[in-house]
């Protein structure tokens, strides 16, 4: 055998990675780079649900949390309130699906408070009919929103924003300005006990984050809303009902706006004028934090609800470790803020309408 035919292992070796064609290395570029744009991806939808987690490990071992804050008690505690803020945010979900703003949600939550104490207490009502017309009267201020705004083409925010100020006006003066106590102690039991270890309330936020699931993900209206969030103009070109699904999309909202305040008026027992007040920023920050994960740029159930106790875990958590009053206004003001504009970045990499 001639010498030139010998090829040395090292040789074989460098011939061998250089006989590879050009498409087989170009291909495994492409595997790394998709396998390191899944990883990103991944980590862009669930790293809220990651922060949450992270905070709830991080203020469970704090010293100066440790003590107070991993209680069953505690956790008890704040899944019961903030299922009032959670379910007046899954209200503002479902116009916000189609584009259009509610932020009468935490007026509208409550006057319908008001509107059942005051019937049960100095109405001569009894618990259940106070409670049908708090939820009517809930359905009543969404209806006419979504009727101004559907139908005459007003601008949400603004309407919204004045029929909070109308509503509460009302509140004011069916109240006498006055706190109302003495509501039925059935309402109030419900409000503060447990069912199966769990408060009873987030039963209630349960039952409603699944219904309106189904009605966004499983029938003919939420498709339509999301469609009409996406591009109006075009929904109506292929014979969408356009005007009618946005003044439902409304009526649906101050429904369960207002079945957030009969859940606030069991838990506090009483109600009183601008009691709802508080409820409106808190929730819109939760639905705009919860379009940030699971499903990045779009207003989700599971998203929002992620959002409600992210927010609710990291003020509790302040507060147990001896944060002062101004931290929840300037956390829930910030929170709004960044969601915001984080929902419209992800909004805008994607090349579409939030939806």
């Amino acid at each position: 055998m001639n010498t030139t035919d010998v090829i040395e292992p090292a040789d074989a070796g460098r011939a061998s990675a250089g006989s590879l064609p050009p498409s087989s290395q170009a291909g495994d570029r492409g595997a790394e780079a998709s396998t390191g744009r899944r990883v990103i991806a991944t980590l862009e939808r669930y790293a809220l649900v990651l922060l949450l987690i992270l905070l709830v490990i991080v203020f469970s071992v704090l010293p100066a949390t440790s003590d107070t804050f991993p209680t069953l008690a505690n956790l008890r505690n704040i899944a019961a309130n903030e299922s009032v803020v959670a379910i007046a945010a899954l209200g503002a979900l479902v116009p916000l699906v189609a584009h259009q703003f509610d932020v009468s949600v935490g007026a509208t939550l409550g006057l319908a408070a008001i509107a059942a104490a005051e019937l049960t207490t100095r109405g001569g009502f009894a618990l259940a009919p106070a409670l049908l017309v708090g939820a009517l009267v809930g359905l009543a201020i969404g209806t006419v929103n979504g009727t101004l705004i559907a139908r005459f083409g007003a601008n949400s925010l603004v309407i919204t924003l004045g029929m909070a100020t109308l509503v509460g006006g009302i509140g004011a003066w069916w109240s006498r300005n006055d706190t109302i106590l003495g509501v039925p102690e059935w309402l109030t039991t419900f409000g503060n006990t447990n069912w199966l270890g769990v408060p009873k309330p987030v039963w209630l936020l349960i039952a409603v984050a699944l219904l309106v699931t189904y009605l966004l993900r499983f029938t003919v209206f939420g498709r339509q809303l999301l469609s009409i969030g996406s591009n109006p103009e075009a929904a109506r070109l292929v014979g969408m009902p356009v005007t009618r699904c946005v003044l439902i999309a409304f009526a649906i909202s101050g429904a369960i706006a207002a079945v957030a305040g009969l859940l606030l008026l069991a838990r506090t027992g009483g109600a009183t004028a601008g009691v709802g007040d508080g409820y409106t920023l808190p929730a819109l920050a939760a639905v705009f934090l919860g379009s940030t994960t699971i499903r990045p740029g779009r207003f989700t159930v599971a998203g929002t609800l992620v959002g409600v106790f992210f927010v609710a875990v990291s003020v509790n958590g302040l507060t147990l470790a001896g944060a002062a009053d101004w931290v929840e206004p300037v956390f829930n003001g910030a929170a709004v803020v960044i969601a915001v504009t984080a929902s419209a970045i992800l909004v805008r990499r994607r090349g579409g309408t939030q939806s």
